[in-house]
């Protein structure tokens, strides 16, 4: 039993990985599934599609890998986080879609909680936003019959998508988190490392319908799944996975992960941050008890936005070509796109912008939005760095680690380094997010080393180095913040 499954459950499709006892890949597989939009601002997905891929991804990699339930020593989960869902405690079935991370359909509701932000911030880290579980969680409740007094008679089960998936894993037997998903939720007092009844009771949501909160590396309980017997060892939201993943075990530390949306998280240490700059204070991970904080800053929309150049706008056939019409943009041109799609995350936390294009001329064409669109992830990411050397008072010498698909991309890669005007470091695991996954297993299950070890595993594939002049850097982002301040508010 030398090998870790890792199962990434992501918020377009699932993947399944199988590392070796060195932490190498060794087989994967990935498959899509249908996102949902009601109605505007709102996203959700179909629940049996998130368990279904990941039955089919897990036995599909144990099958090209060529191994059998006796080969794998534990699996990691690592998930799309604050995405919530609601299912009856005896027959499993869901009460309603997965309401997903980027829903906005709360923003009325956070407006009206406005007086009660100070309370929640320093008690649980976060902003009063819809992006958290807390208020979608009382919206199904509020919203399907029935659903409140099925909820206080003890009938229905809360969870983020590793609780829903861990409970169908073990059969019902398991209704647990870690704290790293936990403290997503906005119901989780990360200080004392416990649900908060004040906030719970704030939001008509009962304690019962809560999972157990464990480290991110313990026993989630035992699944029949892949043949045999195998144990659940280790989970994390994917944000603090690939923090994990990327060795960022020392304060000062920072990664930001490009997929669906992008995210940067700075290892704070011991020190739970209390941002001034509305920036996320947050648990980076939770290890035999201690826990390790980290200050957050989230975008909705990076890796989306070049689904939408291919879904939304046709221009392109893959994401791969995005990176050759970026090349080939008229230099001269300053085109802008504000991806703000589903509202705006950090620093400006505006749940009612929408996207907007500026600068366009009658030579805009596909390369030119190409472009922008790759330029816009950049921009949002030294948005956040700004913020983030605003409260800890400087970066000093930063250097990014980059993962997830986008940081495959050589040019997004360059700009973002030209951009924020420092080394940015793309490891030969671009995949960190199932890599911290299955290193959280497989260090519970004793089949690899601990931080340090591991950390010293940790191999760089390529540095960026800035190579755009400043006086250009500056002027470039400050055509950024005047677009981003034109997007502002309801409907621009």
């Amino acid at each position: 039993m030398t090998h870790i499954l890792a199962i990434d459950q992501g918020t377009t499709s699932t993947r399944a990985i199988i590392f070796d006892a060195a932490l190498r890949p060794k087989a994967s597989d990935q498959e899509e599934f249908t996102q949902h939009f009601p109605d505007s601002g709102w996203v959700e997905h179909d629940v049996a599609d998130l368990w279904d891929t990941t039955v089919r991804t897990c036995r599909a990699v144990l099958e090209k890998a060529g191994l059998t339930a006796a080969d794998i020593a534990g699996i990691g989960i690592t998930n799309q986080r604050e995405t919530t869902l609601v299912w009856d405690r005896e027959t499993g079935e869901p009460v309603h879609r997965a309401i997903v991370w980027q829903d906005r359909r709360t923003a009325a509701f956070c407006r009206d909680m406005a007086e009660h932000e100070p309370m929640i911030t320093a008690r649980t880290g976060l902003l009063m936003d819809p992006y958290f579980s807390s208020t979608k969680l009382r919206w199904i409740l509020e919203n399907v019959d029935g659903a409140h007094a099925r909820a206080e008679a003890g009938k229905l089960a809360f969870g983020t998508v590793d609780s829903y998936l861990i409970w169908k894993l073990t059969d019902g037997s398991a209704h647990v988190t870690d704290a790293t998903n936990a403290a997503r939720t906005m119901l989780y007092n990360i200080h004392e490392g416990r649900w908060d009844s004040d906030i719970c009771a704030l939001f008509g949501i009962p304690l019962a319908m809560l999972p157990e909160v464990r480290d991110c590396a313990s026993d989630f309980g035992t699944t029949s799944l892949l043949g045999g017997t195998t144990p659940v060892l280790g989970v994390a939201g994917d944000q603090q996975a690939a923090t994990l993943g990327q060795a960022c075990f020392e304060r000062g530390m920072l990664k930001s992960t490009y997929g669906t949306g992008c995210f940067a998280l700075l290892n704070t240490g011991e020190t739970a941050v209390t941002s001034s700059n509305r920036l996320l204070g947050t648990i980076a991970y939770q290890l035999d008890g201690k826990v390790t904080y980290a200050l957050e800053g989230s975008i909705f929309i990076a890796g989306a936005v070049v689904q939408w150049l291919r879904d939304g706008l046709g221009i392109i056939g893959s994401a791969a070509e995005t990176q050759a019409l970026a090349e080939q943009a008229d230099p001269q041109q300053r085109l802008y796109l504000v991806p703000a799609f589903t509202g705006l995350g950090a620093p400006h936390w505006d749940p009612d912008a929408r996207g907007a294009m500026f600068g366009i001329t009658r030579g805009t064409g596909p390369a030119e939005l190409a472009r922008a669109a790759l330029e816009s992830v950049g921009y949002q990411t030294r948005d956040l760095l700004e913020a983030m050397a605003a409260d800890m008072g400087g970066l000093g010498d930063t250097v990014l680690r980059v993962d997830g698909g986008m940081s495959a991309s050589d040019w997004s890669m360059q700009f973002l380094a030209d951009i924020i005007g420092a080394p940015v470091d793309r490891p030969q695991v671009v995949e960190t997010t199932a890599l911290g996954a299955a290193w959280l297993a497989g260090m519970r299950a004793g089949v690899v080393g601990g931080p340090e070890e591991f950390a010293k595993s940790w191999a760089q594939e390529r540095r960026f180095e800035p190579q755009m002049a400043a006086t250009d850097r500056d002027a470039r982002y400050g055509g950024w913040a005047d677009a981003v301040r034109r997007t502002l508010g309801p409907l621009g």
